[in-house]
């Protein structure tokens, strides 16, 4: 997740500069005041969050979206394999599932996190915001409440493995694995690892809402986000 935002906070801090020149003048131009570009982009924020989040937080929220299923840790592909090859597809089936269900279960937490953070988007955040790249507003709250959520995440996340029964699942499949004589044994990390997959997962669908926004003017269904991002089509 690191990598994924890294260039673009790169590029829309080195830019800041010009940003701000020209997005001062926008208002003054195009008739949209500093109040209404800071109200457009939390709008725009707050249903990409209301929509993707909570639809992840539903049951096959992850399990079944293709853009942020989660797969195997590289360490259990290859129990995965072993499973399989020796004729146990069910247990691994229901090993990738669990996953999953563990993030379903979890995500919801992130809601209230996101909310404070769009709260405190000012008005030089916003016009900032509106001119940088397609996933600049993405990019902004991920900045602030990535370690925040990860804090929050992981407890929630162990506690929600245990909940839809994925720490017996794989605790099965580990010692079913390890009792092979022609393995090596493993004990991945998966709250952790399933910490990251799912806040992966959280951003991608919030970016995704916000190049609707930007890119489709279907996708502006108010006056306010009609107005405020029509300011970066010209």
């Amino acid at each position: 997740m690191k990598k994924i935002f890294l260039l673009a906070s790169l590029f829309f801090l080195s830019s800041c500069a010009e940003l701000q020149q020209i997005a001062s003048q926008l208002p003054q131009e195009y008739g949209v005041s500093d109040s209404e570009i800071n109200s457009g982009l939390k709008q725009a924020l707050q249903f990409g969050i209301d929509k993707e989040v909570t639809n992840l937080a539903k049951e096959d929220g992850f399990f079944r979206n293709e853009l942020v299923r989660i797969s195997l840790p590289p360490e259990l592909q290859k129990v995965d394999k072993t499973l399989r090859d020796v004729g146990l597809d069910a247990l691994a089936d229901e090993g990738l599932k669990v996953l999953n269900r563990a993030a379903e279960d979890a995500v919801s937490e992130a809601i209230p996190v996101f909310a404070n953070a769009v709260t405190q988007i000012t008005f030089a955040d916003a016009r900032n915001i509106l001119l940088g790249p397609e996933d600049a507003a993405t990019s902004y709250l991920n900045g602030k409440t990535e370690q925040e959520l990860y804090s929050r995440f992981n407890p929630i996340i162990s506690n929600s493995l245990d909940k839809v029964g994925a720490t017996q699942v794989w605790k099965n499949i580990i010692q079913k694995y390890n009792s092979l004589p022609i393995t090596s044994n493993v004990n991945p990390d998966l709250p952790d690892y399933v910490t990251n997959e799912a806040l992966d997962g959280v951003f991608l669908m919030i970016a995704k809402e916000e190049k609707d926004i930007r890119n489709s003017l279907a996708a502006r269904t108010t006056d306010l986000l009609k107005r405020v991002f029509a300011l970066q089509d010209r």
